[in-house]
């Protein structure tokens, strides 16, 4: 059923019916779902109401008004995300009266909701990556168990994205390989940016040992390093996958994915070295401040550990 809107309100901001004939075109022209619809008549409530508390209409609305009605929602305690929802159905609503020619200006132009937080990635403690990396599933095949072990040490020993590490080839020349003598990773990154990442011992053991076992999948001529048991290369869907199963074999509660692995190596990096710069160019980054965020990661890390283990952490309870 559909809500009707107050008398009222519609007299003192929308006495053209503005926001009845919009919403009918959503439904009837562009036939969007009846829960959407119903989003849209929530959202456009919210504006008129706004209008109102300034004593103006629909078509008096300036950028500035509608800024303030933005800074409402989020004082109101809308997320962030909350408020960009709702000043999307504002926009979907101005942008068609201007196309109607109704309206000579659009006044959300310009207007952004808040800024969400980034959210922080997710790592594994220490002791779970180590877990992870250390573990051996002897009932798998030995060709499954060796790939898997060498992806596993090259995502969180080296940091690898899960593109970067598919892109591996057996010989130099493509977008990635591996110089085990020289003990480095040559990886094609975001933007084709080349990186050189250092081998550690564990991941260098695991390559060779995979290297030992590959033949017996590869097809003719196959220039992938990771590749299924039909001598293809790897997908990423596959690797996903198979990563899942071993965390779970390994004991590890939650979802465990390839870029979580990466997550882990810069986390545990920077805890045991402070070096942001250095773990920027191990990871890649463009910007000093896609690498910044896992000091927060760290400031976390601690924090837990201080509630664990300081003796004055915690308030002793009363006696």
């Amino acid at each position: 059923m559909t809500q009707a809107w107050p008398a009222a309100l519609v007299a003192r901001t929308d006495p053209h019916g503005w926001v009845e004939a919009y919403l009918g075109h959503v439904t009837w022209v562009k036939r969007l779902a009846p829960r959407t619809c119903a989003l849209y008549r929530a959202d456009l409530l919210k504006l008129m109401r706004h209008t109102q508390q300034l004593g103006l209409t629909l078509e008096q609305l300036q950028t500035s008004h509608v800024r303030q009605g933005v800074a409402r929602l989020h004082a109101g305690g809308h997320s962030p995300r909350g408020v960009a929802l709702v000043l999307s159905g504002w926009r979907g609503l101005f942008k068609w009266l201007t196309q109607q020619g109704r309206l000579g200006h659009d006044p959300t132009q310009g207007v952004r909701a808040p800024k969400a937080p980034r959210p922080l990635p997710k790592a594994l403690p220490v002791d779970e990556a180590v877990r992870l990396a250390a573990h051996t599933q002897a009932a798998q095949h030995p060709v499954r168990e060796a790939r898997d072990a060498a992806m596993i040490e090259l995502l969180y020993g080296c940091g690898l994205r899960l593109g970067e590490l598919l892109g591996l080839d057996v010989a130099a020349g493509g977008p990635g390989w591996l110089d085990l003598a020289d003990g480095t990773a040559h990886v094609t990154g975001k933007g084709s940016k080349r990186r050189s990442v250092p081998l550690g011992q564990a991941a260098r053991l695991a390559v060779r040992h995979w290297m030992a076992l590959r033949p017996q999948w590869a097809q003719p001529n196959e220039p992938a390093l990771f590749i299924n048991a039909r001598g293809q290369r790897l997908s990423p869907q596959q690797t996903r996958s198979r990563l899942r199963q071993r965390a779970l074999a390994a004991g590890l509660e939650g979802h465990v994915h390839p870029h979580m692995l990466r997550h882990s190596f810069a986390s545990h990096l920077l805890q045991s070295s402070g070096d942001l710069r250095g773990v920027q160019e191990l990871l890649g980054h463009a910007s000093i401040q896609s690498t910044q965020i896992y000091t927060r990661l760290d400031a976390q890390h601690l924090a837990a550990v201080y509630d664990a283990a300081h003796p004055r952490a915690k308030k002793k309870s009363a006696s």
